[in-house]
């Protein structure tokens, strides 16, 4: 979702928080529990809260032709986000994104400090992915880091779309476009 979709949610709230440490994502770090425990730590010694993230989130846009590509999209397949992102941060961005399925994570919150996260399973977008495959889905997938690579590379087809030149170099295997339009092209012929 968010860097294929959406902007990046803890971009942003660097951006605006000026903690450039939560600047960090799914692109630099490959060990996902390794980056969120380091925002956890970020988050308390900020003393910043959920209600904090939650106004920066409500002030994001989805990515330009984001909508009109899921749209499109559904016109022709069933389409499903996997996400690292949390069910406390997607709804006002689902809302943009006419809701779309989305599966994501659950932040543990208490008296709206966040402290800690529960997964709902490990590796949940690779393991995602091989169960619709089982159900004799024809399962395309796209991302754009580290955490999306096991999804990738479980899919009957995978592709890179918006990814840093690091993810690119390291998983070259894959097709890299740079829009959801290129993507799109890419995509329906499958069908």
């Amino acid at each position: 979702m968010e860097g294929v979709l959406t902007p990046e949610i803890w971009i942003a709230v660097a951006e605006k928080t000026k903690i450039p440490e939560l600047r960090r994502t799914t692109r630099d770090e490959p060990d996902y529990d390794k980056l969120m425990r380091g925002r956890l730590e970020i988050l308390a010694k900020h003393n910043l809260k959920l209600s904090d993230i939650q106004a920066v989130i409500a002030s994001l846009k989805p990515l330009p032709g984001a909508r009109e590509f899921l749209d499109e999209l559904r016109n022709s397949t069933q389409v499903i986000i996997l996400s690292d992102t949390f069910e406390q941060f997607a709804s006002p961005l689902m809302k943009q994104l006419n809701q779309p399925t989305l599966l994501c994570h659950k932040l543990v919150v208490e008296n709206d400090r966040i402290v800690n996260y529960k997964l709902r399973i490990a590796d949940q977008k690779r393991k995602a992915v091989a169960a619709l495959k089982q159900l004799n889905y024809n399962v395309i997938s796209a991302g754009d880091s580290y955490n999306d690579t096991g999804m990738l590379l479980e899919a009957n087809v995978g592709f890179l779309i918006h990814a840093p030149e690091n993810v690119k170099k390291e998983f070259s295997q894959f097709k890299a476009v740079e829009s959801l339009a290129d993507l799109l092209k890419l995509i329906i012929p499958l069908l």
